[in-house]
């Protein structure tokens, strides 16, 4: 496999040579792990998002949400993707664009680099917010690129991004939890004693916000697309400043973290992946001990609202750091070893699309769902919505390969490359 590091040519002294115009990647220059990776990850988040495409916002954690409360598949079916999905292709996602970052960095030297990057990160915010208000809004990329504009200000640095990271997001994961453990606790307390003016204010105000969630949803039911625009576009200042801890205790650790993975050789070092493989294993397997432990605890209690938030925000927050970083390991170990398997060429294509099947997904089951569309929305258990999942992958399967048959890049990459060096770089293939 080619690496992505470009070997030193002898060169005349530095004041008789100038600078090299950074480039984008060409084909044979991809780490082809990371594509697999990424391939992995965007099929995952169209399943950790399908309740949020189908219903209102609380369904996405508390199954009381869906029509007619939670079903026993609907339990079941919450625990399996609390331990294996929710949050871990966010997460997964946030150390590839660290990785992607460092990558860039090294390619890009100097201040015109820094100015790429920033540019390149700029149109992605823009591609982001014009995603939350058109397609769907529980998206990711305007956080990305927030976060990625920040981290630019250390991707050049010496420190050690994997202990900075590591520490970084433990506590940033500590900080958001503790809101919704005095909640959690609250609640236990109340199930024992009196109910105080405390939990009635907290009552009070969560019923607030599920009646502010069901005329939410009231829109995509019976509303235009148009009434669902200008409602994403009132929401939008709202869906940034709640983006902010997101950022800041998520999202910028994770980057470090992928920063520190790509330094330390994980993604084009076979002896890496292998000294990593055991530690992964572990990793993995307690972080999701953790999380099947919670998960089971608030299941048997029947879903009680501010526990289910904690176990979701709280204890997977903490617990989905070691799911996450082991599960790169591992991932990117298995896309070296079984590269040429079918799957692993398939989710390669997939990955190289990744942000046109991104936002494609969006589209799709926008159709599948909104009222003035397919007009499911509101209506399907969690066990029915996997069909739509399974609809989407085999879309992103197909779509990718088809279309990388005859084209170089993504319909979405392709312009955001062009945006990014604002140049038109040819996109079909030349056929021999």
């Amino acid at each position: 496999m080619t690496s992505d590091r470009i070997d030193p040519i002898p060169a005349p002294p530095p004041a008789a040579m100038p600078a090299p115009s950074p480039r984008p990647l060409a084909q044979g220059d991809r780490i082809a792990a990371l594509d697999v990776v990424r391939g992995f990850a965007v099929l995952g988040i169209l399943l950790a998002n399908i309740t949020a495409f189908a219903h209102m916002r609380a369904a996405y954690y508390w199954p009381p949400a869906l029509p007619g409360g939670a079903t026993a598949s609907d339990a079941w079916l919450w625990l399996v993707q609390f331990v294996l999905v929710d949050g871990k292709m966010r997460g997964l996602f946030a150390l590839l664009f660290g990785a992607g970052l460092a990558l860039f960095a090294e390619r890009a030297q100097g201040v015109r680099g820094m100015g790429l990057q920033a540019r390149r990160l700029g149109w992605l915010a823009l591609f982001g917010a014009l995603h939350f208000v058109f397609l769907f809004d529980g998206d990711i990329l305007l956080t990305y690129a927030v976060a990625g504009l920040l981290v630019l200000f250390v991707v050049r640095g010496e420190m050690n991004m994997l202990v900075l990271g590591s520490i970084w997001a433990v506590v940033g994961a500590v900080a958001m939890g503790a809101s919704y453990l005095a909640l959690a606790l609250l609640e236990i307390r109340t199930g024992t004693m009196p109910p105080g003016d405390a939990w009635v204010q907290v009552q009070d105000a969560w019923q607030s916000r599920l009646a502010e969630y069901a005329s939410q949803a009231q829109v995509h039911v019976s509303g235009s697309y148009a009434d669902i625009v200008t409602m994403r576009l009132a929401e939008l200042s709202a869906h940034v400043e709640s983006s902010i801890s997101i950022v800041l205790f998520e999202t910028i650790p994770l980057m470090l973290i992928g920063i520190g993975l790509y330094r330390t050789g994980l993604f084009t070092d076979p002896a890496t992946r292998q000294r990593w493989r055991k530690a992964a294993w572990i990793a993995v397997l307690a972080g999701c001990g953790v999380l099947l432990v919670t998960g089971l605890a608030v299941a048997v209690r029947g879903f009680p609202i501010f526990q289910t938030q904690f176990a979701f925000y709280g204890v997977a927050g903490i617990a989905n750091i070691p799911v996450v970083v082991g599960a790169m390991v591992l991932l990117t170990d298995w896309a070296e070893r079984a590269r040429t398997s079918w799957l692993a060429e398939r989710l390669g294509m997939a990955g190289r699309m990744a942000f046109s099947n991104y936002v494609g997904t969006s589209l799709v089951m926008m159709l599948i769902f909104d009222g003035w569309a397919g007009g499911r929305y509101g209506t399907m258990h969690r066990a029915e919505l996997m069909a739509a999942v399974a609809l989407g992958w085999a879309l992103m399967l197909t779509f990718s390969r088809l279309w990388l048959a005859r084209f170089r890049y993504g319909p979405l990459e392709w312009l955001w490359r062009c945006l990014t060096y604002w140049q038109v770089f040819p996109i079909r293939r030349e056929h021999v």
